[in-house]
C-alpha cells in the first residue's frame, strides 16, 4: 500500500474523528493542512480521477463559499474550477484521504479500513 495523505483541517469535526480512527487503528499517514497546503492542480486532478461522482463528490456545495461563489460551475472548464478550488480550498470537502489508487471523502471507517487493506 502506499502512503496516505490525509489533507485536513483542524477545527473540522469530521477531520478530527478521521485523525483519531487512524491513530487508533495505527495507521501511517502524511497530514495536509488542506488551506496551508492546498494541493496542487496536479494533485487535485489525481484526486478527481480518483472519485466516483468528480466534482459533485470533491465539493462542499452546502458550504456558505460555495453558496457565495454566484457561478454554475457546470459552465467553467476543468482547469477553470481547479483554479477556483486552489483559491478557495474552502470548497473541498473534508476530510480528503488518499493513497493514490483509492480515495475516501468525509468520516466513513469502513472505507478508512477497506484502504487500510
Amino acid at each position: 500500500m502506499s502512503q496516505l495523505t490525509f489533507f485536513t483541517y483542524p477545527s473540522c469535526t469530521s477531520c478530527r474523528k478521521t485523525k483519531k480512527w487512524l491513530t487508533a487503528h495505527s495507521i501511517d499517514f502524511e497530514e495536509r493542512h488542506l488551506f496551508r497546503e492546498t494541493p496542487s492542480p496536479r494533485e487535485l486532478l489525481k484526486i478527481l480521477s480518483l472519485t466516483t461522482s468528480g466534482l459533485d463528490e470533491l465539493l462542499a456545495t452546502r458550504s456558505q463559499t460555495y453558496k457565495e461563489l454566484g457561478q454554475n460551475l457546470e459552465e467553467l472548464s476543468l482547469s477553470e474550477v481547479v483554479q477556483m478550488v486552489i483559491k478557495e480550498p474552502k470548497l473541498l470537502r473534508r476530510p480528503i484521504l488518499t493513497n493514490g489508487d483509492k480515495i475516501v471523502i468525509g468520516y466513513n471507517p469502513d472505507a478508512f479500513k477497506n484502504m487500510a487493506k
